[in-house]
């Protein structure tokens, strides 16, 4: 799957379900290299099937919720991510957080996308996508001052990021504060200079 040689990924993982059936780790693997190939109803029975073998295999149920949702089930989707979120063992509230509130942006419930990326980065302050995600969502809600200070305030949580610092480059461009915007996006280009963000 790291290779991109999805198809034979899914053919190894295929054998190994039918050597071992019983293996809650080779039906997540399948349910993985199903949703690689986007084919989310194969990839949520795979997942399903993993949490019936295993049903405290909580990163199964957050990557069931992730293709809930991308498969457009988008209410059964969040309810699975809630139910991870909730888990004492959820090896990820931040990840799993920041996928509810981009889903909820995703279908611009605003109100709800805001609480739930200010819920990530309490849960781990150095994770940039929610810091990201939240200020896509003021942006999205005309507060676009406050977009600015909090990709401000979380730059210096994650330095060096250059998504973070690009998204600042773009906020202060959009407000007009050019010379700040330059900085910002001059850091990014020498952070990532053959990259897509640096470009």
């Amino acid at each position: 799957l790291k290779e991109g040689r999805v198809d034979m990924a899914v053919e190894a993982l295929k054998a190994a379900v039918k050597d071992d059936p019983k293996n809650p780790y080779f039906q997540r693997g399948l349910g993985s290299a199903y949703a690689a190939r986007r084919e989310w109803d194969k990839a949520i029975e795979s997942y399903r099937k993993a949490l019936e073998l295993n049903e405290f295999y909580v990163d199964v149920r957050n990557d069931l919720g992730v293709a809930l949702l991308l498969s457009g089930k988008r209410e059964e989707g969040r309810k699975e991510l809630l139910a991870v979120f909730a888990d004492p063992l959820c090896p990820a509230p931040e990840m799993t957080a920041g996928n509810l509130g981009r889903s909820y942006f995703e279908d611009k419930n605003y109100g709800e996308a805001y609480n739930w990326f200010r819920t990530a980065p309490q849960r781990n302050p150095k994770y940039a996508d929610a810091y990201l995600g939240l200020a896509d969502t003021l942006v999205a809600l005309g507060r676009l001052d406050e977009a600015i200070a909090t990709l401000e305030a979380a730059e210096k949580q994650v330095p060096d990021s250059p998504s973070l610092l690009l998204s600042l480059g773009e906020a202060c461009f959009q407000a007009g504060r050019f010379s700040e915007a330059r900085g910002y996006l001059e850091q990014v280009a020498r952070l990532d200079p053959a990259g897509p963000r640096g470009r």
